[in-house]
């Protein structure tokens, strides 16, 4: 039992990177049994105590990007500076509680072989603890907790992604034993990609596409596969409808490592958020902290960019908001961008202004098509 507390709780406060394993669902029940067990150990000592819970901090001052040293991926890390749960501390006491009310939930869910989802998870909570989880966000903060805890990914504790994705195009699915999925012809909605990471990891893919192209909108999604563009440029369309979820990075990175050769695309708003969303799935995110490298793909950037602008009209720019300048500077300061995001970044801050990729129907609702196929044959992107 001794060799399993080292093993199944070390923390990796002396190492430059920290992560989140997926691991087997009975080395993530050692993991919770240990803790519990220290945690009983400590409060039948001679002089009982409730020790802190060190957490890594999910924070962008502790973050670190790793550079691939041979290709051009790079990954956002967490690293190694640490932050606490207490039980002593009055504005730290409901969020230690939580901890140990989710790990007793997954602990279940894994004895029963079952999953669920973020939101499954959030009523259960409210129906038995509605005091301590009066929001989803208190049990997103606490499953990320839990992961930095145990070092295991969300999956491993039995959470299950709820996927807003989409995908389109050149792309042929198919589950073991199931039947073959064509995205070419699920007309403009295209096919949902499933939450199931098990079954995401285990899909067989194939492909004579030549580009994935990542659409930030779900509207620029529809028009270009109403449009047939994949057609025009053999293509796999993705879309998340904003920032990516797990599964969506996922399926992306499944798409990246099967068929390294395909260039990745992205098209996202002329915005710091548009931007954040490309950075999001590159680097990954740090506000899926442990699991914040997980999924990274070499994304190249397509459009909007500075260089296009003169394509829109001036009435289509509107100024940058509050909240635009905090992402743009969270964006500058994250250590991530390239020197040529980073002058996209100035002056998009410098101009004020911000354009939506819609701007583009100015000339036609078919110019969408021929401006990112031009940029396509030319090579524009960076």
């Amino acid at each position: 039992m001794e060799d399993l507390q080292n093993s199944t709780l070390k923390f990796f406060s002396e190492q430059e990177l920290c992560y989140a394993d997926i691991v087997p669902p009975a080395q993530v029940r050692a993991r919770i049994e240990v803790s519990v067990l220290n945690f009983l150990k400590i409060l039948n000592a001679s002089n009982p105590a409730i020790s802190d819970l060190p957490l890594v901090q999910r924070k962008m001052s502790n973050s670190r990007v790793n550079h691939g040293l041979l290709t051009e991926l790079s990954r956002v890390f967490l690293s190694h500076s640490v932050s606490t749960r207490s039980l002593m501390r009055p504005n730290a006491a409901k969020a230690f509680v939580r901890v140990w009310k989710v790990m007793e939930i997954c602990y279940q869910i894994l004895l029963q072989e079952k999953r669920v989802t973020q939101r499954e998870l959030f009523y259960k909570m409210l129906c038995d603890s509605s005091h301590l989880f009066p929001s989803q966000k208190h049990v997103n903060r606490t499953i990320q907790d839990l992961v930095a805890l145990l070092r295991c990914s969300r999956y491993s504790l039995g959470i299950m992604a709820s996927s807003r994705g989409l995908v389109a195009g050149r792309l042929v699915l198919q589950e073991p034993g199931k039947e073959v999925v064509d995205c070419s012809l699920c007309g403009s909605s295209g096919f949902a990609i499933s939450g199931d990471l098990t079954l995401l990891e285990n899909l067989v893919l194939n492909t004579d596409a030549r580009y994935v192209i990542i659409v930030e909108k779900h509207a620029i999604f529809q028009r270009l596969t109403e449009d047939r563009f994949f057609h025009q440029i053999p293509s796999i369309l993705i879309t998340a409808k904003g920032y990516p979820d797990i599964a969506t990075r996922l399926l992306l990175y499944r798409i990246s490592r099967v068929f390294p050769d395909l260039p990745i695309l992205a098209l996202v708003d002329w915005n710091p958020a548009g931007l954040a969303i490309l950075c999001t799935f590159k680097f990954g995110s740090i506000g899926m902290g442990l699991e914040a490298y997980r999924y990274a793909c070499n994304v190249k950037w397509l459009g909007l960019r500075g260089h296009d602008l003169p394509l829109l009209p001036d009435q289509s720019f509107v100024p940058l908001k509050p909240k635009d300048l905090q992402i743009a500077q969270s964006l500058i300061s994250s250590g991530m961008l390239r020197d040529n995001y980073k002058e996209e970044v100035a002056l998009m801050v410098q101009s004020g202004r911000r354009a939506e990729i819609e701007a583009l129907y100015f000339h036609g609702y078919d110019y969408l098509g021929k401006y990112i196929a031009k940029k396509i044959v030319q090579s524009d992107y960076i």
